[in-house]
C-alpha cells in the first residue's frame, strides 16, 4: 500500500499534474483501490469543514498584507533604506537581499512573496554592480524561505490547525531561529566573498546623512509587525484578528504615504485571489488525501512499520528529518505539510518530544524543500523574474545556503532552546 501510494504520487508530479490536482487524485485512486465504500462521498463536507476554519481566514489577509507592501512600493523602499546600512560587509548588496527578506517575512507571513517582491526589486542590481549572479539569486532565494519561519508564518498557521498547538506559541518559538537563521546566511555570503573575492560587486557609495535619512522607510514593516505579533502576544487579538489588524495597519500606512490607489488595491486583491485559491486548493486535496489514507489504513501501517523498527527517539527523528529531506526535493511544501503533519507528529510526540519545537524544526524542513531541486518552488520564483538565463544559475547559487539549512537543523536537534528559550520564558 505504501509502495502504490508513492508511485502514484511520484508518478503524477512527474506529470507536471498541478499539486493539488495531483493529491485529489491519488487520493481518489487511493479510495478506489483500497476502499470498501466510496470515500469521493466525503469530497464535499471536507471541503467545507477545511474551508471554514477560523484560523484559515488568517491566510487571506496575510496574503493580502504582502500585496499591499509590494503593490504601494513600500517594499522598494525598504530595500533601498537597506541598501545605505549594510554596504559595507563582504558580499555588501547580498546582505540587503537577506536582511530586507528578513523585514519583509515579518509581515507577509508566505515565503513565495517574500522572494518574489525582493527579486522583483533587486534583480537589476546585479549587472549594475558587477556581482557574481548566481550567489546574489541565492541570496533571494535562501533568504526568501524566511518568510515561512519568522512570525507572522502561514506554515506555523497550518501546523497549528493539524495539530492543535498553540499558535502564539510557535510565533514565539520561529522569532530567534529565523533570526540566527537570517544571520547564518550573512556569514555564508561573507565567507563566500572572502573565498573567492570575485562573487563580490561594487559597493555603494553613502555617508550617514543619506542613512539617517531612509530610516523613515523601515519604520513601516517594523510597525506592522509590531501591530500583528505584538497584539497577539498582548492578548489583543488572535492569530486571525491580528492578521486583519496588520491589512488595515498597511493600509493606513500606504495612504499616509500617499500610495494608496484604487489601482494598486485591484492589483493586490487580484494577486490576493489568486495566491490564496492555490493555497486553498492545495488544502482541500491534502485533506481529503489525509481522510482517504487514514480510512484505508495506512496511517496505522506507517505507524506500525515504524514502531516495529524499534528506533530510539533520537533514532526516530533522523529518520523523520531524511524523510522530510528527501520529500521536499519533490514535492510542494504546504502540501507536504498537510499531507505528512497528521500522521507523523503524533508519532514524534509520542517519543518525547515537543510539539512546538518540532513545529518549528519541521517549518525550517519545509525552507530547505523551497530550495531544493527538482521541485524547490522559489527556485522557479526567482527564475521567473529573470529575463535570460538558465534555472541551474539559481540551484547553484541556492546550494551553499542549503548546507547552511542543514547546519540550522542540526542546531535545533542538538540544542532545542533555540526555538523553546523564548516560549519558556515568556510562558514565567
Amino acid at each position: 500500500m505504501i509502495v502504490t501510494t508513492l508511485l502514484i504520487l511520484l508518478t503524477l508530479l512527474a506529470a507536471a499534474v498541478p499539486v493539488a490536482a495531483a493529491l485529489g487524485v491519488l487520493g481518489l485512486a487511493l479510495g478506489e483501490i483500497y476502499a470498501r465504500f466510496p470515500l469521493s462521498l466525503a469530497m464535499g463536507e471536507l471541503a467545507w469543514s477545511t474551508s471554514n476554519s477560523f484560523l484559515l481566514v488568517a491566510i487571506p489577509f496575510f496574503v493580502l498584507l504582502g500585496e499591499i507592501l509590494l503593490r504601494s512600493g513600500l517594499a522598494e523602499r525598504m530595500y533601498a533604506a537597506l541598501v545605505q546600512w549594510i554596504p559595507w560587509l563582504p558580499g555588501g548588496l547580498m546582505h540587503s537581499n537577506i536582511a530586507a527578506c528578513g523585514l519583509f517575512a515579518a509581515t507577509s507571513g508566505s515565503s513565495v512573496a517574500t522572494a518574489a517582491t525582493i527579486g522583483t526589486v533587486a534583480l537589476g542590481e546585479v549587472e549594475r554592480r558587477g556581482y557574481n549572479e548566481r550567489l546574489f539569486l541565492g541570496t533571494i532565494a535562501a533568504g526568501g524561505t524566511l518568510g515561512i519561519l519568522i512570525p507572522p508564518s502561514i506554515n506555523i498557521i497550518v501546523y497549528g490547525v493539524l495539530t492543535e498547538t498553540s499558535i502564539p506559541q510557535l510565533y514565539l518559538a520561529g522569532l530567534l531561529p529565523g533570526i540566527v537563521l537570517a544571520f547564518l546566511f550573512s556569514v555564508t555570503v561573507v565567507i563566500a566573498c572572502l573565498l573567492r573575492p570575485s562573487l563580490d560587486g561594487s559597493r555603494v557609495e553613502t555617508d550617514w546623512r543619506s542613512r539617517w535619512r531612509s530610516l523613515p522607510d523601515l519604520v513601516p514593516p517594523v510597525f506592522i509587525f509590531i501591530a500583528v505579533v505584538g497584539s497577539i502576544y498582548a492578548g489583543l487579538a488572535t492569530a486571525t484578528e491580528s492578521a486583519a489588524l496588520g491589512v488595515l495597519t498597511a493600509l493606513a500606512v500606504a495612504a499616509w504615504r500617499r500610495r494608496l490607489s484604487l489601482a494598486v488595491m485591484r492589483e493586490a486583491l487580484e494577486g490576493t485571489m489568486r495566491t490564496t485559491a492555490m493555497i486553498m486548493a492545495i488544502l482541500i486535496a491534502a485533506y481529503f488525501l489525509n481522510f482517504v489514507i487514514t480510512s484505508i489504513g495506512l496511517t496505522a501501517q506507517v505507524n506500525r512499520y515504524i514502531t516495529s523498527l524499534g528506533l530510539s527517539p533520537t533514532g526516530l527523528l533522523l529518520v523523520v528529518v531524511v524523510f522530510y529531506l528527501i520529500l521536499g526535493m519533490f514535492m510542494e511544501t504546504l502540501s507536504m505539510m498537510v499531507a505528512t503533519v497528521p500522521i507523523i507528529t503524533p508519532l514524534l510526540i509520542n517519543a518525547g518530544f515537543d510539539p512546538v519545537w518540532f513545529g518549528i524544526l519541521v517549518v525550517v524542513l519545509m525552507e530547505t524543500a523551497m530550495i531544493t531541486p527538482p521541485v524547490g518552488i522559489n527556485l522557479y520564483v526567482v527564475q521567473g523574474l529573470r529575463k535570460r538565463g538558465r534555472i541551474d544559475d539559481v540551484i547553484i547559487g541556492t546550494t551553499p545556503f542549503v548546507l547552511t539549512m542543514l547546519a540550522m537543523i542540526a542546531a535545533l536537534i542538538l540544542w532545542p532552546g533555540i526555538a523553546l528559550w523564548i516560549p519558556q520564558h515568556a510562558a514565567r
